[in-house]
């Protein structure tokens, strides 16, 4: 039997296609339609053939909220191709559990913007029976709360939290924001011009952090109450460095959907439908079948210092992992030329992909292929490295199925230094390349060599 998962209607949709305990494919709808954010799935992929559809939320109580609250209800119309629909935080939970390695007992957090009224959820799983032991609902919200934050700050909701997350390094706290999680808070209204009078931009961002920090920290520990596993999903579990001061104090075992917010919830869908746990991986998407060359690869990165790589299956979540990257030399001071290929902030960081037996002695903490965490460097590379010290690291295993692990591994045989500059290939504003097409644009308008 096949099931369809669909994430569609507000953003970052997406449609997932599961057999058994196998994923078939998994897709954004921005990646196929150039559009960043699409809400909307193509009409082509929510006809895919499938003996199920199961949709991500319920319409139905969503609209509940929203008309309580005084906002415009949303159509209805997606549940109308659907057999069955899941709640929105039991989708995060399910795409958290199901793709974990913990096949009996867990505890699964969590925390996002809003579903249909939880805006954070604690699940004991027992017995592989799923339990809601714990729930906050909207108004509360820190994932509300960090969009309004960078609303204020001049950048787009729902789409640029990471770089606020990333411009806190540069800032100080510079007021009390403790008050921003109290019930009665509503972060639909956002933050008004007097609230930060006269703070910098960057010492609001680094406000925001450190009190989301503090509070995600509660609700972890709460969690811990009921598990000594944790799987951890939602959009604020994107928030790297809060998950690596927080959840490895409470928890030994920790796994991070590494699609944690609602185009990951397509999977969750259908993964709650089957009940079944997967073996994941991320490379779900568009399979370009191009033969590459890591000899090749390799020399052009140390000609240009960049190159772009689109090869094999792309990605599935808001990470490029090889398969659909920008590569960069990391001997050479490349992040502003990077950052303008990509039309980026002068100040945002790029992270390392690096062999993984080699992680330990490059950089000091938590490390994993999904770059879910930041720790703190031992190397002085500075393209990879941000104002405060640290690297958000993606470790990539010899068995890892990207053919970064082959550029890598030429790339140190032929200098020593077993890491590369990685970020996505696209430009910002823009979703990431996804088919062969999309690649040889890429080339010909900005001037970088794809494979």
């Amino acid at each position: 039997m096949i099931v369809k998962g669909i994430s569609e209607g507000f953003h970052d949709a997406s449609v997932a296609l599961v057999e058994g305990d196998k994923v078939l494919w998994a897709k954004h709808a921005e990646r196929l339609t150039r559009k960043k954010n699409d809400p909307i799935n193509p009409d082509y992929l929510r006809n895919v053939d499938a003996d199920i559809s199961v949709f991500y939320e319920d319409i139905v109580l969503k609209n509940e909220r929203r008309i309580a609250n005084s906002q415009r209800p949303v159509s209805t119309k997606f549940r109308d191709y659907c057999d069955y629909h899941v709640k929105h935080h039991e989708s995060h939970a399910a795409g958290a559990y199901y793709t974990s390695p913990f096949t009996e007992d867990a505890v699964v957090l969590v925390i996002d913007a809003i579903g249909e009224w939880n805006t954070c959820s604690i699940w004991q799983v027992k017995d592989k029976i799923f339990k809601k032991v714990y729930e906050k609902n909207y108004p509360y919200s820190i994932g509300l709360f960090y969009s309004a934050i960078t609303k204020r700050i001049g950048l787009k909701p729902n789409e640029d939290e990471y770089i606020t997350m990333g411009m806190a390094a540069y800032g100080e706290v510079c007021v009390d924001m403790t008050w921003c999680f109290n019930e009665w808070a509503n972060w639909h209204k956002g933050f008004s011009l007097e609230d930060f009078k006269g703070c910098h931009p960057y010492d609001i961002a680094a406000s925001a952090q450190a009190h989301a920090e503090l509070e995600i920290e509660r609700l972890v520990g709460l969690a811990a109450n009921w598990g000594t596993n944790l799987c951890y999903a939602g959009g604020v579990a994107l928030n790297c460095v809060a998950n690596s001061k927080i959840l490895h104090h409470y928890f030994k075992n920790v796994w991070i959907y590494p699609n944690p917010g609602d185009a990951g919830s397509s999977l969750g869908a259908a993964l709650r439908y089957t009940k079944k746990h997967i073996k994941y991986s991320p490379y779900l998407g568009t399979d370009i079948q191009h033969h590459i060359n890591p000899k090749i690869v390799v020399t052009q990165l140390l000609k240009n210092k960049v190159v772009g790589v689109a090869n094999g299956k792309a990605e599935f979540g808001p990470r490029a992992l090889g398969n659909r990257s920008l590569l960069g030399d990391v001997r050479y001071d490349i992040k502003r030329g990077v950052n303008r290929i990509k039309k980026r902030q002068q100040f945002r960081p790029f992270a390392p992909a690096i062999l993984s037996e080699f992680a330990e002695e490059y950089f000091e903490g938590i490390t994993n292929p999904y770059m879910q965490y930041v720790s703190k460097a031992k190397h002085d590379y500075s393209s990879v490295v941000h104002v405060d010290g640290t690297s958000r690291v993606q470790t990539v295993a010899p068995d890892c199925p990207s053919v970064l692990r082959q550029i890598l591994e030429e790339y140190y045989e032929r200098t020593g230094i077993p890491m590369l500059l990685n970020t996505s290939l696209n430009i910002k504003g823009q979703p990431i390349v996804d088919n062969w097409a999309d690649a040889v644009e890429f080339e010909k308008k900005y001037g970088v060599p794809v494979f």
